[in-house]
């Protein structure tokens, strides 16, 4: 595990240590290096006296598994000093974007490339993470937006627009010490940032359902700051093509999601909630109608540790390795 200091490291580690299959190896970290993970993660008990060693290739190399949960910019040369025969899980977003010029423009720098995308509920996706060696797990925010319209789009019963809204917990920023995020900055108010089509995960948002539609989607993406450590919830929106009704969506969300494990269209009147959805993988969504603007609206909620990062990483590591795609990870949220 590279990167076991922040918050995707140690939600990854929470989960691989209730994996019946994963035996943990090399913990390393950046700055943090040398010092035992439990002044980090103190509810990782079973490995708080583990030292953290620097992230190297001695140090990562030999193990059948790697997962890289570092900063954007920093996995690709990590990754590219790996053998072929390691399956490695790149939680960050250096191989998500396939086109290198939205690489360039939303990250800098040179591409390094796109893996398999580690979504395999979109249509797909799973064969591609079969027997994969390389997995870019998706961005947070894109994992619930892209599962909330994606069948939509795949039916063609919108339009190629979207308008999407969501709101996170602040976890979603990292570990790092930003004066935004400061607890005295952040109680008792919600924000807006990266608004008017400049957050990173709009062009990852955009390849998705522009793939899963056949032509270009224009997405309208405004990310939101809640007080709180955890979870993402996304109001989707987009018109119906003429002729297009509820009972269409409704049917046409039932049948796709009706085998996923961990995606669950909720019964009418049930709106989806980030408590409900607290350390599990699932994703929870519920569909309706505007009548007066014939728009499809979508709200969907995930924990963004979980099914938006460490869970993601879990459930493709197990599909890689033709485990039971369920092993290691639960529906079953925290509450209250």
């Amino acid at each position: 595990m590279a990167g076991a200091s922040g918050y995707a490291g140690g939600e990854a580690l929470r989960l691989l240590l209730g994996h019946p299959d994963v035996e943990i190896g090399a913990l390393t970290a950046g700055a943090s290096a040398g010092m035992r993970l439990g002044q980090y993660q103190p509810h990782l008990l079973p490995l708080a006296d583990r030292v953290l060693s620097d992230t190297t290739i001695d140090e990562l190399s030999g193990h059948d598994v790697v997962v890289l949960a570092l900063p954007h910019g920093k996995s690709a040369r990590i990754a590219a000093e790996l053998g072929e025969d390691t399956l490695v899980i790149d939680c960050g977003a250096d191989h998500r974007l396939e086109d290198g010029q939205d690489w360039q423009r939303w990250y800098g720098g040179d591409h390094a490339g796109t893996w398999p995308y580690g979504l395999p509920e979109l249509p797909g996706q799973r064969e591609k993470l079969r027997g994969a060696k390389r997995i870019a797990v998706p961005g947070c925010y894109p994992t619930v937006s892209s599962l909330a319209l994606a069948p939509a789009f795949q039916d063609g019963l919108v339009e190629p627009e979207a308008v999407i809204v969501a709101v996170s917990g602040t976890s979603g920023a990292g570990k790092s010490l930003k004066p935004h995020l400061l607890g005295s900055e952040v109680m008792g108010s919600v924000s807006a940032y990266g608004v008017g089509g400049t957050h990173r995960h709009t062009p990852e948002i955009t390849q998705n359902l522009s793939k899963v539609a056949g032509e270009k989607i224009a997405v309208s993406f405004t990310p939101v700051l809640a007080p709180m450590p955890r979870g993402i919830l996304a109001t989707c929106s987009a018109t119906l093509r003429p002729g297009k009704t509820a009972d269409d969506v409704l049917a046409t969300y039932e049948k796709a999601y009706a085998d996923e494990p961990f995606i669950h269209v909720l019964p009418a009147g049930t709106w989806p909630t980030t408590g409900a959805v607290l350390a599990s993988n699932a994703v929870q969504l519920q569909v309706t109608v505007d009548p007066d603007l014939a728009r499809l609206i979508v709200v969907g909620t995930i924990d963004n540790l979980t099914k938006g990062t460490a869970g993601a990483a879990v459930q493709c590591m197990n599909i890689a390795l033709g485990l039971p795609e369920t092993t290691g990870l639960s529906t079953v949220g925290v509450a209250p």
